[in-house]
C-alpha cells in the first residue's frame, strides 16, 4: 500500500492565514540537562492542515467532537484545478465527475506555496455557486489546499452551504505532488471537546 502525506508540517515559521503567527514550539525539558525532550505546541485551532466544523460559523453547527470520523475517511478523489488563477466557480465544478466519491479535494496553485513564510492573500477559493453544487453531490467532505476554503466573502456562503449539507470542511492540505484521481483518504482532527476546527494529519493511500 502507498501512502501519501498531504498535511503541512508545523513549526514556528509556518504560514498563518492571514500572518496570525500564533503558533510557538517550546522546549520545556533538554536532553543535557533532564535526559530526556519535551516541548509545548501553542497554536490557533486552524493551524496547517486542519478541520473546520460546524460549529465555526453555524451557530448551532456541531463542535469537532460531535462529528461522525467517516465522514472523514474513504474513498477520495482528487481533482486537479491548478488552471484556475482566482476562484473555482459553479461552472468548474459542474464539469466533473465525481464517480461516486464520498470525499473531494482540490488541488490548486496554492500547492505551490512555501510551508513557512509570508501568507499570500491572493489564495484560490470556492464561490458560493461551486459550494451550492457540491451540496447537491451527497459528499461527507470537501477539501482544498488553501488555508480558506473562500476569501472574503463578507456572508460566508461557501462555508455556510458546505455545513448545512451535512458536510466537513479541510483546508490547508498539501497537493503538489499528488495527480488527480481517486485515492482514499483518511484525516483525523484532534480530538478537542467544544473545538470549531482542529489540526489534523490527513493521508492519502493507494
Amino acid at each position: 500500500m502507498q501512502i501519501i502525506d498531504i498535511s503541512w508540517p508545523i513549526s514556528n515559521q509556518i504560514v498563518t492565514y492571514k500572518n496570525k503567527q500564533d503558533v510557538l514550539i517550546t522546549p520545556t525539558r533538554l536532553f543535557a540537562q533532564d535526559s530526556c525532550r519535551e516541548s509545548k505546541l501553542t497554536c490557533g485551532m486552524h493551524t496547517g492542515t486542519h478541520v473546520d466544523a460546524p460549529a465555526h460559523f453555524l451557530q448551532d453547527g456541531v463542535t469537532l467532537d460531535q462529528i461522525n470520523l467517516s465522514q472523514l475517511i474513504g474513498k477520495c478523489q482528487v481533482f486537479d484545478m491548478s488552471y484556475v488563477d482566482q476562484v473555482i466557480t459553479g461552472k468548474d465544478v459542474e464539469k466533473l465527475n465525481f464517480d461516486g466519491s464520498k470525499i473531494v479535494l482540490f488541488k490548486t496553485r496554492n500547492s505551490q506555496w512555501p510551508t513557512t513564510g509570508e501568507f499570500d492573500p491572493d489564495f484560490v477559493y470556492l464561490d458560493g455557486q461551486a459550494a451550492q453544487y457540491l451540496a447537491t453531490k451527497q459528499l461527507t467532505a470537501v477539501g482544498i489546499d488553501g488555508l480558506g476554503i473562500e476569501r472574503n466573502q463578507p456572508n460566508r456562503d461557501t462555508h455556510k452551504t458546505i455545513f448545512n449539507a451535512n458536510m466537513l470542511i479541510i483546508e490547508g492540505l498539501r497537493l503538489s505532488q499528488v495527480a488527480s484521481g481517486n485515492y482514499n483518504l483518511v484525516c483525523l482532527p484532534l480530538h478537542v471537546l467544544g473545538a470549531d476546527g482542529a489540526p489534523a494529519r490527513a493521508i492519502l493511500t493507494l
